[in-house]
């Protein structure tokens, strides 16, 4: 496994992880509850869109941090690369 990469926005990636995680058993409970499947749906499409929000702040602090650790500062008028690439990252 690889070493320990803890950056400034994990701690709020995690805080809206684990409201998801409340969020979907109570969708799980909305389920066996028999509620209208309409409420379900709306209720799943909030924790799929909280998961995809934590899911691109993580890769775009990952570009912003390792990448450019890797890499070495990059001006701000050479960053357009970088920039499309984090815009990119929507589509995966």
């Amino acid at each position: 496994m690889s070493e320990q990469h803890l950056h400034a926005t994990h701690p709020e990636i995690a805080k809206r992880l684990k409201r998801a995680e409340g969020h979907l058993r109570s969708i799980v409970e909305m389920i066996e509850a028999g509620r209208a499947c309409v409420d379900i749906a709306q209720q799943l499409h909030a924790v799929e869109k909280a998961v995809c929000q934590a899911k691109k702040t993580l890769i775009h602090d990952h570009i912003d941090q390792c990448l450019e650790q890797a890499a070495g500062p990059v001006p701000r008028n050479q960053r357009g690369p970088i920039e499309e690439f984090k815009a990119i990252t929507k589509y995966l």
